[in-house]
């Protein structure tokens, strides 16, 4: 029996084509797929598709995007054996993260893609980053998928969805994974670095967590940052969660004003993370003394993690975690491979 991918069209760059009278840019019909790409029809594998309506540009996605995504997978999940997700590349590394958080249990793979140019014209990545991603979702050994994980695949490359980030409005290689190897590499052959792939434990059944709590902020610091522009930040009504974006190995300005808004955070019991502007490395809290306030401050370092895997994972625990504690020990746990065991960095 063939096995079967299910492509879900959420909007971006990839799933657009050359009007022939207007000449601009429209979406082009996914129910035709198969006249728009033909080489799919040489895959042994059922390929159906199905559209958001309406379709969206990346930069419009919020969390009820990401609910969606993960509703058409967990409906769908008994019926296909992968999923391909067509995104826009702006935003694709925060969905990846975040739906690599949502679905527990998964066993099948989920593959993000994209395109810097349409489907539709010459010199397209669009065509080969979609064969090549509907390849993958529908590869299996013994009748079990290769990949059960979140991933993307780019520029003939497959990373852990929330290792990425967009690093290119040029390049056909436009995302990357600063702190962890690609798990493929698509050439005349795919060679997979079956050592990375995470160790998925059967018995935990595929579930969905649809809640993430939106209610964080980011400040990212630099020289010369006003006073008023961190009250204004930690002032947000309601805020749950910051992302402090630091410098280096996670060092901040240990000026007692600054200390003082960050501690008024912590008595309101806001969770907050060390993240680092780097777009290599790690945090390391206490490594140099302007970072030793933040550690007694209770702010938690991000370890490898991508701003993207951080922001999402925040949003994803700020629904379970009651205390700082908690949130710290789940925020420095690997859950779906998104960091490097904080233990063994320090």
């Amino acid at each position: 029996m063939a096995r079967s991918v299910l492509i879900i069209y959420t909007g971006g760059t990839i799933g657009m084509m050359e009007d022939p009278e207007s000449r601009s840019l429209i979406p082009f019909d996914f129910e035709q797929l198969s006249h728009q790409v033909p080489e799919l029809t040489r895959f042994d594998l059922v390929i159906d598709a199905v559209s958001f309506d309406p379709i969206l540009d990346s930069s419009n996605i919020q969390v009820e995007h990401w609910q969606q995504m993960a509703r058409q997978i967990e409906s769908n999940y008994e019926q296909y054996d992968g999923f391909v997700v067509l995104h826009g590349t702006d935003t694709m590394a925060y969905s990846a993260s975040a739906l690599s958080f949502m679905l527990r249990g998964l066993q099948k793979p989920v593959i993000f893609t994209g395109s810097q140019l349409p489907i539709g014209v010459l010199r397209t990545d669009g065509k080969e980053n979609l064969i090549t991603s509907i390849q993958l979702a529908g590869m299996a050994s013994n009748n079990t998928p290769v990949i059960r994980e979140v991933a993307i695949y780019f520029g003939s490359a497959l990373y852990r969805g929330n290792r990425t980030h967009k690093y290119s409005t040029e390049a056909f290689d436009a995302i990357h994974s600063p702190n962890l190897p690609a798990l493929a590499e698509a050439g005349i052959h795919v060679q997979f670095r079956t050592n990375l792939f995470p160790v998925v434990s059967e018995e935990t059944p595929f579930s969905v967590q649809y809640e993430m709590d939106s209610r964080v902020a980011v400040l990212k610091l630099f020289p010369g940052i006003r006073k008023e522009v961190v009250q204004g930040i930690c002032s947000t009504p309601n805020l749950k969660g910051l992302i402090i974006e630091t410098f280096g190995s996670g060092n901040s300005p240990d000026l007692p004003w600054f200390i003082e808004e960050l501690g008024k955070l912590r008595e309101k019991g806001v969770f907050m993370v060390n993240v680092t502007q780097c777009s290599e490395g790690f945090v390391e809290q206490g490594r140099y003394a302007t970072s030793t306030s933040m550690m007694e401050l209770g702010v938690i370092p991000a370890a490898d993690m991508t701003f993207e895997a951080a922001l999402t994972k925040m949003m994803y625990l700020i629904p379970q975690c009651g205390d700082v504690e908690t949130f710290g020990n789940q925020m420095l746990t690997p859950m779906r491979g998104e960091l490097t065991s904080y233990s063994s960095l320090v």
